[in-house]
């Protein structure tokens, strides 16, 4: 076992659960042979539990797409011996929180319990993931709830545009597929195609575990155990290939009758592990994710008014990175809204950022950094990012280097390679005058 001490400065509180002291990361073997990241926190009898599952949604066959989705949902909806009333009865009798998500690239898993009833929470999760029940009865009303949710998300032109864009970017690829499906599949997945996702797809070496809390190493063994044991040791081989979006200089319009339109863009971005990673971060809070700092925001909503919302980010996948930005608006400022997008794009590549600007971007990043820190739950997910993204048990105390270390040169460099106007790919979703 070792640990790391990464000290928080006493101005930057993590709040009522982590106070600002040294928050020690300690790695842990399970007699079965589960690893874990831990952190112990004594302050509350509270314990916190983040868990990812490599493969997610990609893993889907192509004409069952949302088929990890509808396991997801169903995995704390009966196990075992226990059908769904009663399983979610022991959770709500004990106030028990398990929460199950997938994304592309992983299924989460958090659970949070009081520290005195832990035997049965990490029981009930091992239970959840090992003897899913996939009762009929259980499909059919958790199918008829994700079929609605999926009406609504085929309603909003956000959503239409998230759509839109990923087959443009991704076509023949999972990360153009979405992840929750769509009605014709979700209707066509069989409880065989549930088993057969969740019996080939979870498994321990596929786990990352991540822990926050009132518990020891001693006592947090068994329970990793409890928890994870039972499940197979090996999961099918994840073959997804790296993949460059497609769609270069392409702009889809869907035409809607809303009163406003929204426009989806986007181009090949960085990876987490790219070396530019950290420059490319700081440049992004400069052009759109900087909220009312950002140029973005500043030339669009602020100095012209044409749009309420905008704004970029990155978005670091296990096969593809990209920078995206979306603005939304009413139907006749759609085109110079774009407009002025495309240059701060152009403004950005060729210039680069301020001294200044630079500045007040590493003092916010580092300076908002604690406030992820400020509760069992939010500290455990951000382990549990740092293990999957392969950033090492000390980058709590690397990480303001990292970003403190990038230089003006660095993000002209960066801009000059991610910012290419020529390269977007464009959705807009709406009824937009103009073109």
């Amino acid at each position: 076992m070792k640990a790391w001490a990464i000290l928080v400065s006493a101005g930057l509180s993590l709040g009522a659960v982590l106070p600002a002291r040294a928050v020690a990361i300690q790695q842990i073997t399970s007699p079965g042979g589960i690893s874990a990241w831990l952190v112990e926190d004594h302050t509350n009898p509270i314990i916190a539990m983040s868990v990812s599952i490599s493969g997610g949604a990609a893993l889907d066959p192509p004409d069952k797409t949302g088929l990890a989705n509808l396991v997801t949902d169903l995995l704390d909806e009966g196990a075992g011996d226990l059908d769904s009333q009663a399983y979610q009865g022991k959770l709500n009798d004990l106030s028990i929180g398990l929460d199950f998500s997938v994304g592309h690239d992983s299924m989460v898993i958090g659970l949070k319990t009081l520290a005195e009833n832990r035997e049965t929470a990490f029981g009930l999760l091992g239970l959840a993931l090992a003897k899913p029940r996939f009762d009929p009865d259980a499909i059919d009303r958790v199918r008829s709830q994700e079929l609605s949710a999926l009406a609504q998300e085929l309603a909003s032109p956000r959503s239409i545009a998230a759509r839109a864009l990923a087959a443009l970017l991704f076509p023949g690829h999972a990360y153009g597929r979405p992840a929750d499906g769509d009605p014709e599949s979700v209707k066509s997945i069989t409880r065989d195609d549930l088993v057969m996702w969740a019996g080939h797809h979870i498994g321990r070496d596929a786990l990352v575990v991540s822990v926050v809390g009132d518990v020891t190493p001693d006592q947090l063994k068994p329970l990793l155990d409890a928890a994870f044991a039972g499940l197979p040791q090996h999961v099918d081989p994840i073959d997804i290939p790296d993949v460059a979006p497609q769609g270069a200089g392409k702009v889809d319009v869907i035409r809607k009758p809303f009163a406003q339109s929204v426009a989806a863009i986007a181009e090949a971005g960085v990876k987490r592990a790219d070396p530019d990673w950290y420059a490319a971060y700081v440049m992004n809070y400069v052009l759109g994710g900087g909220g009312f700092s950002s140029r973005l925001m500043t030339e669009v909503r602020v100095k012209r008014g044409l749009a309420y919302d905008t704004e970029s980010f990155l978005v670091p996948r296990d096969h593809a990175g990209l920078i995206e930005a979306s603005v939304a608006t009413r139907n006749d400022r759609v085109v110079d809204s774009l407009a002025v997008v495309k240059q701060e794009w152009v403004r950005l590549a060729e210039n680069g950022v301020t001294k200044a600007e630079l500045s007040s971007a590493k003092k916010y990043l580092n300076g908002s950094f604690p406030l992820e820190l400020s509760s069992t739950e939010a500290l455990a997910g951000l382990l549990n990012v740092i293990q999957r993204d392969h950033l090492g048990i000390d980058y709590l105390e690397r990480r303001h280097k990292l970003i403190d270390g990038v230089t003006v040169a660095d993000v002209r460099r960066v801009a000059r390679r991610l910012l290419r106007v020529a390269d977007m790919t464009t959705v807009v979703v709406g009824d937009p005058r103009g073109m």
